[in-house]
């Protein structure tokens, strides 16, 4: 039988990605939890993870169970506030980064603001939308969260494509190996703090052993958009979320190049922060994402 300490530790695993972190929110030595991982693998009968050298990535199995995990816990945190009012009313304040924001979030906000009207939603936008200190109920944020005082809540997996444009590629050749960057003019977007010019990459093979390639960025921006602007301009290769650049590739804007690599995802995640009283509008904002974006996110192409 799963209890919700399991669901929680589903849910810490997921968010720190690896056994050490999460024993550290959840105030429980690593031995402690890998136990528990192992007792769980053995009621469900299926694997949950895969650990290797550089991370810890869920199976198919495991992916559906942090799924289920996170949204039977919105649940439970919403209940109390459900009891009391059984309506969703009040303010609700969510961040977002400028382009997932514009394009994937605006549209769910006005749709929940349509069918709960008593919802007074904010959205703001921003190139960094996740801070330590940020206000706000839900907070859309793409990428690794390693802070304890935020939930998250797994909206879509989301890959990386490194992607040029058909001009560029005639004219400067198609690379056939990421090796081959080193010879091409790359983009860069500068965003998280992240170190943009070290792209990590592995063979999709289930073997595949990780390399990092240290690029010199020809053009850099802190807005994706621009960056994807001059990719499909033929200025030169980029390394764009699959969410950005997957309608311009379906469009013939733009080829994915080295399709049998895996470049280092960067998830989408809703973020709440840490506190007592998750609200019911809150909650049901929570799992009007999720149904948004899964199974199938819109940009997936197959």
């Amino acid at each position: 039988m799963i209890s919700l300490d399991d669901l929680r530790f589903i849910a810490a695993l997921s968010r720190t990605g690896s056994l050490s972190a999460a024993a550290r929110m959840l105030d429980v030595t690593p031995p402690a939890l890998s136990m528990r991982l192992k007792k769980l693998e053995a009621v469900l009968g299926a694997s949950l993870v895969i650990r290797d050298a550089r991370q810890l990535r869920f199976t198919p199995e495991g992916e559906k169970l942090v799924h289920e995990a996170q949204s039977i816990l919105s649940r439970v945190e919403g209940l109390a506030d459900n009891l009391r009012r059984g309506d969703f009313a009040g303010p609700l304040k969510v961040v977002a980064p400028f382009g997932f924001g514009r394009v994937h979030v605006a549209p769910v906000i006005a749709d929940f603001a349509r069918r709960h009207p008593d919802v007074r939603a904010t959205l703001d936008l921003s190139e960094a939308p996740w801070s330590n200190v940020v206000d706000a109920d839900v907070v859309i944020h793409i990428g690794a969260v390693r802070d304890s005082s935020w939930v998250a809540h797994l909206l879509a997996r989301n890959a990386r494509w490194v992607c040029a444009s058909p001009a560029y590629l005639k004219q400067h050749g198609t690379p056939a190996h990421p090796k081959e960057l080193a010879g091409h003019h790359c983009l860069c977007v500068r965003e998280n703090e992240e170190d943009v010019t070290l792209w990590r990459y592995k063979s999709s093979r289930a073997s595949g052993r990780s390399e990092t390639l240290r690029i010199s960025p020809a053009l850099t921006s802190n807005n994706g958009e621009v960056v994807r602007a001059w990719a499909s301009a033929g200025l030169g290769v980029a390394l764009r979320s699959e969410w950005d650049v997957a309608p311009a590739v379906k469009r013939g804007e733009l080829r994915r190049l080295f399709s049998q690599y895996e470049f280092d995802g960067a998830d989408i995640l809703a973020l709440v922060p840490v506190r007592r009283g998750v609200s019911a509008r809150v909650s049901h904002f929570v799992e009007t994402l999720k149904a948004r974006f899964q199974p199938k996110p819109p940009w997936r192409l197959a």
